[in-house]
């Protein structure tokens, strides 16, 4: 099963606006290493805080991009790890041995993705039809 880890500052908290010093960087990427050691990591990203982006919402039935700003520095992904373990359980585990310190990372999130054992077969079927090249890496396993 794969989960994506988000994290998100402290209700009340302000992420830093420094750099990390070296000591958090250092702590961060062993935990990295050790992921990708264990065969558990699909994907690792940090979100640049205020960075230029945009929202893109639906309007009258077709994508517009909106105006922002958006989101309360609350709602703020500081970033993301994807990763694939067998259960939610030592995916608790995994978030549990993550470093602190970057000021934007004091609540992790756990939410399951969606894996092709999720769907009915009628819709891997349109799936696998619809889009071959990439439903070979979607449903395999």
């Amino acid at each position: 099963m794969r989960f994506v880890i988000t994290s998100h500052p402290a209700e009340g908290s302000q992420p830093h606006g420094a750099p990390p010093d070296e000591k958090t960087m250092i702590a961060y990427m062993k935990y990295n290493e050790e992921m990708h050691n264990a065969g558990v990591l699909v994907a690792a990203e940090g979100l640049i805080p205020g960075a230029p982006g945009a929202r893109v919402g639906v309007s009258g039935g077709k994508r517009k991009v909106l105006d922002g700003p958006f989101t309360e520095s609350k709602e703020l992904v500081g970033g993301f790890y994807v990763i694939d373990v067998p259960s939610l359980e030592e995916a608790k585990k995994w978030a549990l041995r993550c470093p602190t310190g970057l000021g934007s990372d004091d609540v992790l999130e756990i939410r399951r993705l969606t894996g092709s054992e999720d769907l009915p077969p009628q819709i891997i079927d349109i799936i696998t039809s619809a889009a071959p090249k990439w439903s070979a890496t979607f449903t395999k396993k």
